[in-house]
């Protein structure tokens, strides 16, 4: 299947995305922005180094212009002051696996990014939706014009038998199936330069290789993305392709940490749409499971960061106790925690990525849930999980120049916390106020998110 741009609707969503892509575009620097000095705040910086105390933060417009200690930033006498005092700052939450729009429904997803960023989430990755829709929410988003974190989304490439799907008929309307930009099929007879130009037209941050590949096309789809200077970002085990194949072929980041378990299977599952769970007990009995340790030391070796989505894994095993009706995952909850665990120890760095959505009766963003996962169930330090939240997120975005630790030239993207977050992470709740590209949003100003807004389809 060679892919071409004569086809019309390709066309219009190319021109459409590009012009969406230039309306979102930061504006260059202004000589007259406001100055704010954030005064004498403990600052913990993303990067996993200690707190430090009374620290002043100085921010011009949108960016960190200086961050030191209390009264020694030259300039600073004309800024607004901000007083700190006895606060927490750290930098603004990343929640690396989020769905916007499947199916698209713009007030939902407007409920949801204004709960995300008033309990502090700053960027979201999308990872796979109707990306015309999120191009519009991630413009607005940078505009201002609403209450939401900056959104960084991808374009799926998977086989044809995934476009059989009902979701994509959902996030392709008007398109054929398999044909979208932002969703196309990919064979050994797909135009490979062609269809990575046509996902980076839609202005998507990276490809997601979803489902149905074999080895040899994730290898090349990975290398045609790379050539183009686009990043990919993977499901850990794509079926029929394996998580060492998926890994060999260098994405960026994969996602779900269950999926590495499938390396123990003597038979790879043949398609994604064949969800026969994990044969946990092919697992090693106790201790560190060495099939998995060597696919952690080749995520080392490539850079490739994990994005575990445990609590998704723990939060369904736990509904599951008093609901056996509904579906069962591809790993328990005890064996997703465990493999998170190893790769913590072994080094890898884990984002903080959700996979799900809470109903409308939760006022605090899904990734907290994985931020309590990580350090209540793994067992990760708390100033640890502060940087797989923050830094190691926007690395997994591919932002990390412009954000994910608090740094002289990166954006003004911070939470001022009553109570110290490195002490406790249950203390992320108890933000005072978000910033966000150098905008103030108190805590005290959300408005709760509700069922008109979200209907009764989530988790409560």
């Amino acid at each position: 299947m060679t892919l071409s741009v004569r086809n019309r609707p390709f066309r219009i969503a190319l021109l459409s995305l590009a012009l969406l892509s230039l309306a979102g575009a930061a504006p260059p620097a202004n000589p007259d922005e406001a100055f704010s000095l954030y005064a004498d705040a403990t600052v913990i910086d993303g990067t996993g180094a200690p707190p430090r105390a009374h620290q002043d933060i100085l921010v011009r417009g949108q960016r960190i212009v200086a961050v030191a200690p209390r009264g020694t930033i030259a300039g600073a006498d004309g800024a607004k002051r901000i007083d700190l005092s006895g606060r927490f700052v750290m930098p603004g939450l990343i929640d690396t696996h989020v769905h916007l729009a499947t199916p698209p429904d713009d007030a939902r997803a407007r409920a949801i990014l204004r709960r995300n960023l008033y309990g502090g989430v700053t960027a979201v990755r999308d990872m796979a939706d109707d990306v015309r829709p999120v191009a519009e929410l991630g413009r607005a988003a940078l505009a201002g014009e609403i209450a939401a974190p900056d959104i960084h989304y991808a374009a799926l490439m998977a086989g044809p038998p995934f476009f059989q799907d009902p979701r994509v008929l959902a996030v392709t309307l008007g398109v054929t199936p398999g044909k979208a930009p932002w969703m196309q099929a990919i064979d050994d007879r797909t135009d490979l330069r062609t269809a990575v130009t046509l996902a980076r037209g839609t202005s998507a941050t990276a490809i997601k290789i979803y489902a149905d590949l074999p080895p040899r096309l994730v290898k090349a789809i990975t290398a045609e993305a790379h050539r183009q200077h686009f990043r990919v970002w993977a499901h850990s085990a794509v079926f029929p392709t394996r998580p060492a194949d998926v890994i060999a072929a260098g994405a960026d980041t994969v996602s779900h940490v269950c999926y590495l378990a499938y390396q123990v299977e003597p038979v790879m599952l043949a398609a994604y749409e064949d969800r026969t769970p994990v044969n946990e007990a092919l697992l090693a009995p106790q201790g560190d499971d060495p099939v998995i340790a060597g696919l952690y030391r080749a995520m080392l070796k490539h850079g490739t960061i994990l994005d575990a989505t445990g609590s998704l894994f723990v939060r369904t095993d736990k509904a599951r106790q008093q609901h056996p009706e509904k579906r069962r995952l591809r790993c328990t909850g005890a064996t997703t925690t465990r493999l998170t665990r190893q790769a913590w120890k072994a080094g890898v760095p884990i984002s903080t990525g959700t996979d799900f959505v809470q109903g409308y009766r939760s006022d605090w963003p899904d990734v907290h849930e994985e931020l309590f996962f990580l350090a209540r169930d793994v067992g990760m330090p708390p100033i640890e999980v502060i940087r797989s939240a923050t830094l190691v997120g926007a690395q997994a975005a591919g932002q990390a120049a412009d954000m994910g630790s608090i740094e002289p030239g990166k954006l003004a993207n911070f939470l001022v916390l009553a109570a110290d977050p490195a002490a406790d992470i249950g203390n992320i709740r108890t933000i005072e106020t978000v910033v966000k590209r150098g905008r103030a949003y108190p805590r005290g100003d959300y408005r709760p998110t509700t069922r008109a807004e979200m209907g009764d389809g989530d988790d409560d």
